[in-house]
């Protein structure tokens, strides 16, 4: 009995605390003129602009075929790291070692040729200066030694053509053994695969085109592009500090603007401008195609005095300038001066005029009504609102 007696009165005295505590935090504003107040605090503010951008590579290379054939193997996958040099894919080359041969074969016909050309020409050369002997001493005929001459002239080009023949079949063997190396492809790069367009066993066909085979990026330093509208691409700057996050990850990277690409894209009547800068990816946690949210920084400030952005009545001269209304100790309002500095759509930078712990309105169009007085007797006992403590 004692027990159930002492648990209803501590019921009570809970349900009392509870009840008196959300009385005095949530009373409304509006039963004591409609004034929310705010407490002037600490913190970090920045005025940014943010766009989605996109991870990409800042190098890459797509690994294509040079000559036709059937895959006969293929010795990576997608995500494989591989060094410049390791062998990635080997291509059929029945075709391209009977291409050899046949050069080959071509090429020493043409040299036995060149050498019985050779030996006609020696001939054809003998006859020839015995002919010109025996036109001297009148023992032959001119049209004799004529006919001599010739041949030797037919002797010499036909040992001029053997060889340019022999030099363009030269050639032919020169590539056909090139495209023989070319079966096998080797990486032109060191990074990751990150694609790859073609299975074991299917056939190439470089002859319309070069098909490529797969794609290596090099991921340890990546690049994002992101797309800026053209009302916020004038506030960005060559330089400029910039941070981004991706999805499901608490990590933020930081580094600073790079370019601004000058050719827009336009999508449903929208100009945007692509804004790019480079990142360090050495924990590879940032991949190809990952679609990341950007904060370009125009300006911050640390550990200083924070306020709405509604609380203040700004200056039409003077951009630096500004009012506020606050809560003095006999509970009544004046309008306070204030040099305001970093401000974004909710928050401002107090540089002087206040302190931190001051109560101000939260809203000053509620004074607008009030012109050219130094102090308006308006009193609540709202609760205050905190601002964004750091």
């Amino acid at each position: 009995m004692k027990k159930k007696i002492l648990f209803s009165f501590v019921a009570a005295a809970v349900f009392c605390a509870v009840f008196f505590g959300y009385k005095t935090l949530f009373s409304s504003a509006s039963a004591n003129n409609g004034i929310t107040l705010v407490r002037v605090v600490k913190g970090d503010i920045e005025n940014t602009v943010t766009a989605t951008g996109m991870v990409s590579p800042k190098s890459y290379v797509d690994v294509g075929a040079q000559v036709s054939g059937q895959i006969m193997q293929l010795y990576v996958e997608a995500g494989d790291i591989v060094k410049a040099g390791d062998l990635l894919v080997e291509i059929d080359t029945t075709v391209l070692e009977t291409k050899v041969e046949s050069s080959k074969a071509e090429l020493a016909y043409q040299k036995a040729q060149l050498k019985d050309r050779e030996s006609k020409l020696t001939l054809a050369n003998l006859a020839y200066e015995r002919q010109k002997e025996l036109l001297a001493s009148d023992a032959t005929s001119k049209e004799a030694y004529e006919n001599a001459e010739a041949a030797l002239f037919s002797a010499e080009a036909s040992i001029d053509m053997i060889k340019a023949q022999i030099k363009q079949t030269e050639s032919s063997l020169k590539e056909n053994q090139a495209n023989l190396k070319y079966a096998k492809i080797y990486a032109p790069m060191s990074g990751t695969v990150s694609t790859i367009s073609v299975k074991k066993g299917q056939t190439l066909n470089s002859n319309m085109n070069t098909p490529v085979i797969l794609q290596i990026a090099d991921l340890s330093t990546v690049t994002i592009g992101a797309e800026v509208s053209e009302a916020d691409v004038a506030k960005l700057k060559k330089g400029m500090e910039v941070y981004f996050k991706i999805l499901g990850s608490q990590n933020v990277w930081r580094t600073k603007l790079l370019k601004i690409e000058p050719t827009p894209t336009v999508t449903n009547n929208v100009v945007l401008y692509k804004a790019i800068f480079d990142v360090e990816n050495g924990s590879g946690e940032l991949m190809n195609s990952m679609t990341t949210q950007v904060f370009f920084v125009i300006s911050s400030a640390k550990d200083a005095l924070l306020i709405p952005v509604t609380a203040v009545s700004k200056s039409t001269k003077d951009t630096n300038r500004a009012m506020v209304m606050l809560k003095k100790e006999d509970g009544t309002f004046a309008p306070a001066p204030i040099e305001i500095g970093v401000s974004n759509r909710v928050q401002i930078e107090v540089k002087s005029g206040l302190n931190e712990g001051d109560m101000i309105a939260s809203t000053f169009s509620a004074f607008e009504n009030v012109k050219n007085n130094a102090q308006t007797s308006v009193r609540t006992n709202s609760r205050p609102q905190f601002g964004m403590m750091r």
